[in-house]
Parts: C-alpha cells; sequence; structure tokens
C-alpha cells in the first residue's frame, strides 16, 4: 500500500501542511504573534488555496499550532529522565515550565479568537494533567514530593508564574522557589 493511500494525503500535500506549520511557528518565534495568513502563504511558497484548504482560517491554525506543542509536551514526560522519581518529575516540569514561554502566545491568541474560553485549550490542559499524573504518582510514593496537592495545582502554578518578572538582584527564581514547596 502506498503512504498516499495510508494516510489519504498526497505527499506534496503533507509537506505543504507541514511547511505551513513550520513557517508560522518560526514566525511566533521572531515576534510572538502570527503575520498575516497571505504572509505565511508567501514565507510558507504554498498558495492562498493550499493555505485555506490546509487551515480554513487563522483559529484552525492557532489550534494546530497550539495541540503540536501539547503533543511535544506530552511525549516529553514519557522521556524525562532522572535517577529517581522525584527527579524524572522535577525534569519534566522544568520542560514544562520552558515550553510555557512557547506557548503562552498561542493560548493568548486561542483565547482572543474564542471569546475567553477555548475548547482546545481546556482539552489540552486535561491531556497535559493526564501525562503528568503518572510522573506526580511516582514522585509522591517514593516520599519525593508532597501528596496533597494535584498535578493541575502544580502545573496552573507554573503558567501563573510565567507571568512573574525575574528580579536581576536575586539568586532564585520563582519556579525554584515553587518546586522546593513541592519537595516533602
Amino acid at each position: 500500500m502506498t503512504e498516499e493511500l495510508a494516510t489519504g494525503k498526497r505527499v506534496d500535500a503533507r509537506r505543504n501542511r507541514a511547511r505551513i506549520l513550520d513557517v508560522a511557528r518560526e514566525a511566533l518565534a521572531e515576534t510572538g504573534d502570527l503575520p498575516s495568513m497571505a504572509e505565511i502563504s508567501r514565507r510558507a511558497g504554498v498558495g492562498m488555496a493550499t493555505l485555506y484548504r490546509n487551515f480554513p482560517g487563522r483559529p484552525e491554525l492557532v489550534e494546530e499550532l497550539y495541540r503540536s506543542q501539547v503533543d511535544d509536551i506530552c511525549a516529553s514526560a514519557r522521556t524525562a529522565g532522572g535517577d529517581t522519581p522525584g527527579e524524572v518529575l522535577f525534569s519534566w516540569l522544568r520542560r514544562f515550565h520552558a515550553a510555557g514561554a512557547r506557548k503562552g502566545p498561542l493560548a493568548t491568541l486561542l483565547l482572543e479568537d474564542s471569546d475567553g474560553d477555548s475548547a482546545v485549550l481546556n482539552e489540552s490542559r486535561s491531556r497535559v494533567i493526564a501525562a503528568a499524573q503518572p510522573l506526580f504518582d511516582a514522585a509522591s510514593a517514593s516520599g519525593e514530593v508532597r501528596d496533597d496537592v494535584s498535578p493541575g495545582q502544580v502545573l496552573d502554578a507554573i503558567v501563573a508564574l510565567e507571568r512573574v518578572r525575574e528580579d536581576p538582584t536575586s539568586n532564585t527564581s520563582m519556579i525554584q522557589v515553587l518546586f522546593d514547596g513541592l519537595r516533602r
């Protein structure tokens, strides 16, 4: 069976979709915002019809970019390293925190496009909590972290801390303070 029959999309169609997403990610990293759909089309080297066939509008493109980042975060929960369950958890929480800088602008765009309540954000939050749960359970069972907070609370606190400015005169980051408070 050819790849085209297996996936339902031609190789060039999949390549165009991937190129559009790559260009949109690059543009977002450059400025913290997405350029116009016309600019994305131009940068990707595809026609507007190709762009709109893949993403009928800007909200659909933003949703796909966000889902892709959430996929990466969830996958990283399976590959986080450390010698103990607590180290594995904190390694993954650092990855989650680092990913927040990339997700933040997309989350803002999703909220703008959804009048403040985004099904994609809600579904993504559930997926990330589900990915984190085994790490929290193992770290809690080993006695390395508190068992009186939920993964959702900790993840929400990390997201909230992304808005707290670091103090250049301090040697301690607020994320480290949160992590210290999570330890037993």
